[in-house]
């Protein structure tokens, strides 16, 4: 099959970062993105999920767990800062 360029705009440090990563993976960017394509072809979609920032299950219950830590301290002592945290801890 002929190969064909193509010119796509890219941050300079994603491109390093990116191209250190597949170096180690043993191939050249040019390969990391002819993988990505064949593979978006094969599956008809980005052949990763794309999401939010939305923190995943674990997060949510430990953030749900700090907050009924707050509201009871039976539960758990909370700290406004490390350094009470680590003094406390220490005594």
């Amino acid at each position: 099959m002929p190969k064909v360029s193509t010119n796509v705009s890219i941050d300079s440090d994603i491109k390093k970062q990116a191209q250190e990563l597949f170096a180690q993976l043993g191939m050249d960017l040019s390969t990391a993105i002819n993988i990505f394509l064949r593979q978006s072809l094969r599956q008809h979609s980005i052949p990763f999920e794309i999401t939010t920032d939305v923190p995943n299950k674990e997060t949510i219950e430990a953030i749900a767990e700090i907050q009924r830590m707050k509201k009871n301290s039976a539960i758990g002592k909370t700290y406004d800062d490390v350094d009470a945290m680590f003094e406390d801890l220490l005594s």
